[in-house]
């Protein structure tokens, strides 16, 4: 992880010291492994170092997913996810977006001085469009401006994201360099928390892992169905016999060997001289993901058969913001001339 603005984190006995870090997650529902290397272990790490506020973006969730039920039971299984995977309630804050509902308000707010091409810019408005051409509504549109309202109600001055990602939170700064500029200095410019997240491929070899495309790893289902998924892998195309010579450079299991183990390049020198073959290394990769998750799948579990008790940590995490969120309002609509 690397940051050009961060100052250095302040021990973890003085946590009001500590910058203040926000991120947003989709209710996907329960996660696969490329949301826990693309990002989770990432926010894992990162409550140690920060004030860390992490939330579970259900309003932004409403642009595609327009089932109620569904959208419930995916929020609880990303909050069960995200829990069982490491987030700690007493080090980091786990809410629900639409537990805060004063973000919708800034949000509104936001878009009066938001012009409408930045948003039609947007190279995601126009990936979305072409993702759900019939239902093209105007939350798709107006995203970025929630997005920035999630950041910015708490104050965050980081946020991070992959290097990939760093054109969308621009787009957050203009928003706040323009509210700043027509009602005087109220939010600071988000800055980007670069993190060495990587863009984990799906069991096709080809395309980001994501339940749309239906190329996941479940790491917190059973292991039977793990073992499947990953025997399913695509590898290396060009080596059709056992005794070809492998390039690990190019092969999506062997490239994921890293995250599990330090003995990867050995692994890899093994494809390279045939000595081992696609199968063994599936396995080899199938038999690591299980026993690593094995506990973040029992507390899973636990988590899920306890709704009342995640509800209790939701609820929990939205009200210790809420000072923050008030204040922030309070701010914001005087200085509008709303009160």
């Amino acid at each position: 992880m690397t940051t050009d603005v961060a100052p250095a984190p302040a021990q973890l006995d003085a946590p009001a010291e500590r910058p203040r870090i926000f991120s947003g997650i989709q209710p996907s529902g329960v996660v696969h492994l490329g949301n826990d290397l693309g990002a989770i272990r990432n926010y894992v790490r990162l409550q140690s170092e920060y004030e860390a506020i992490y939330c579970i973006v259900d309003y932004h969730a409403l642009t595609s997913t327009h089932e109620a039920d569904l959208l419930r039971a995916r929020t609880r299984e990303m909050a069960a996810s995200l829990l069982a995977l490491g987030l700690d309630p007493e080090r980091c804050t786990l809410f629900v977006q639409s537990h805060r509902p004063e973000v919708t308000e800034l949000a509104w707010l936001l878009m009066t001085v938001t012009p409408v091409s930045w948003l039609e810019r947007t190279p995601t408005y126009k990936e979305k469009k072409q993702g759900q051409p019939d239902d093209v509504n105007h939350g798709l549109l107006t995203y970025p401006v929630l997005q920035a309202a999630d950041i910015v109600i708490h104050k965050a001055s980081l946020v991070p994201v992959g290097k990939d990602q760093a054109a969308h939170l621009e787009l957050s700064r203009e928003i706040v360099r323009a509210f700043n500029a027509r009602y005087g200095n109220t939010f600071p410019e988000p800055q980007a928390v670069y993190t060495e997240a990587p863009i984990v491929l799906g069991t096709d070899g080809v395309r980001k892992m994501s339940k749309s495309i239906g190329n996941t790893i479940d790491i917190l289902a059973d292991e039977d169905l793990i073992r499947k998924q990953v025997m399913s892998m695509v590898t290396d195309t060009k080596r059709i016999l056992r005794s070809d010579p492998g390039r690990p450079e190019v092969c999506n299991v062997c490239q994921l060997q890293r995250h599990f183990g330090d003995d990867y390049e050995d692994l890899w020198e093994g494809e390279r001289t045939a000595r081992t073959g696609c199968v063994d290394m599936k396995k080899v990769l199938a038999g690591r993901i299980v026993a690593r998750y094995a506990d973040a799948r029992e507390r899973y579990g636990e988590l899920m058969a306890e709704p009342a008790r995640l509800d209790e940590i939701l609820a929990a995490g939205a009200e210790r913001i809420r000072p923050i969120a008030e204040a922030t309002m309070a701010e914001v609509r005087e200085k509008m001339g709303l009160r």
